[in-house]
């Protein structure tokens, strides 16, 4: 007989919840001859559309275009799990460690980038279909549970809005017998959205301020031309610009500093049929709709949907592949989602019998300091924003920003800071980043089933403060 968690996947369909909607727009035509533009952005996810909006609204006469390789949210942007959070650098811990000085005003402008998201949501009527829950985190053992709770007195002392959960307290939240006690963080605008309809809402708004979208347009190439232009070519066609923004993330730029700031990590997550009212009941989760992440190393991060599916992925599903694997060998791996349905049903053991619906994949861009990398060439005339690490729903706006304002857009104090200024350790070359990765990959997993107990591989990275004790 079938095991549960095999039999559950056997009829999904490889393709992102997000992705499977009516409201999908048509794919906009490729660009056919050359052309010109003031500003060119490359790349049409949450940084590319946030960037050729934020441009926009602070000089609405610019001339921009936006070119895509395939289509508008085909990327990590439309492929993640929607959690919307105000968090810029990853975590406390890896903000002090990286950008000493500076936890305060990150931390404002987070709040502050967040306020400015959902406002743009309601100013455009972009339905996005947010939902503000917060951001909940549970533990799954002792460690856990003292490392959540001295979190939350930390977090009380300083007047956050955050809320303990006991385990009989979690549990009657959401019901998994895996769950000791939860933290819930209530204030402020965290919460999820889809991540799909962002994009196209995006979309749309910027195509209506008068911004060019190329959609099947890779870049192939990008050089200085003259003194003051950028020539890019695309295919057999070529565009000069004043300025360029590389939006590209995970996918390769041409610019090597960029390049090297960065790998691409492959994601994998799976999303169950709506649920039952009988489904619904035996887990509670409906009545709170909390967003969901276990506090692990390898977390696995878990929400419902609009219409009561639960998406489920990360864990130790996570993969780098050797010498930055991206093609699409590595997309649909049977291993990565079975090991996914299993943990599923080992924190939800009370909906046997569910089937998922969707499977899919993605790769999203890590850098060594684990939040957004900017940076500039060309005498300025080059800016890119790239390296979420997994973060990149809120943060791709602020992102965006900064890569506007160091091409002129309206440029503010912000660029004074570390966090723009700061280079990131580059990535080793292979096979060292490999063998790196690997090795960090199996000492997570082995810490977490110690409960949290660090080995000397992870005790040697954090004094290196290269950010794994975020």
């Amino acid at each position: 007989m079938m095991k549960q968690h095999l039999d559950a996947l056997k009829d999904s369909k490889y393709c992102p919840l997000w992705h499977d909607q009516d409201i999908r727009p048509e794919t906009l035509p490729a660009l056919s001859a050359d052309t010109s533009c003031e500003l060119l952005i490359v790349g049409g996810g949450f940084t590319g559309l946030w960037g050729a909006l934020q441009a926009k609204e602070r000089q609405p006469d610019a001339d921009i275009i936006l070119i895509e390789k395939t289509t508008i949210s085909d990327g990590a942007s439309g492929r993640n799990g929607g959690f919307l959070s105000s968090s810029l650098a990853h975590g406390e811990t890896n903000t002090d460690h990286q950008f000493p000085g500076e936890a305060d005003k990150l931390h404002q402008l987070g709040q502050q980038n967040l306020k400015e998201f959902i406002e743009t949501l309601e100013h455009y009527n972009i339905d996005a279909r947010y939902e503000k829950v917060g951001e909940t985190s549970v533990a799954t053992d002792q460690a856990s549970v003292d490392a959540l709770r001295a979190t939350y007195e930390s977090e009380k002392a300083q007047g956050e809005d955050v809320v303990w959960f006991n385990q009989e307290e979690m549990q009657a939240q959401v019901n998994s017998p895996t769950y000791l006690a939860g933290l819930w963080y209530r204030g402020g605008q965290d919460g999820v959205v889809d991540p799909a309809r962002l994009c196209w809402g995006l979309k749309r708004v910027i195509l209506e301020l008068g911004v060019r979208i190329y959609e099947e347009t890779p870049l192939t190439s990008l050089k200085k031309l003259g003194q003051d232009k950028m020539e890019v070519t695309c295919s057999d066609v070529k565009i000069i610009s004043d300025k360029v923004l590389m939006a590209t993330n995970a996918y390769r730029n041409p610019i090597g500093q960029a390049r090297r700031s960065i790998i691409p990590v492959w994601d994998y997550q799976i999303a169950t049929q709506p649920l039952s009212q009988e489904q619904l009941d035996s887990i509670g989760w409906h009545k709170s709709r909390h967003a969901l992440s276990n506090h692990a190393n390898m977390f696995h991060y878990y929400r419902f949907t609009k219409d009561n599916r639960i998406t489920w992925g990360g864990g130790g599903a996570v993969r780098y592949y050797f010498n930055n694997g991206i093609d699409q060998s590595y997309a649909d791996i049977p291993e990565r989602f079975a090991q996914l349905s299993e943990e599923f049903f080992e924190t939800f053991p009370q909906l046997k019998g569910i089937k998922f619906t969707h499977r899919w994949s993605g790769i999203i861009a890590t850098s060594t300091r684990f939040c957004v990398v900017p940076g500039v060439a060309y005498d300025g005339r080059v800016a890119w924003a790239i390296g979420y690490t997994g973060l990149g729903v809120g943060a791709s706006r602020f992102g965006a920003r900064i890569g506007i304002e160091l091409l002129g857009y309206k440029p503010s104090e912000i660029l004074d800071m570390q966090f723009v200024k700061k280079k990131p350790i580059p990535w080793a070359p292979e096979p060292l980043r490999w063998i790196g990765v690997y090795l960090t990959h199996k000492a997570l997993e082995k810490a977490d089933a110690n409960g949290g107990k660090r080995g000397l591989w992870l005790k040697l990275l954090d004094m290196l403060n290269l950010g794994f004790t975020c």
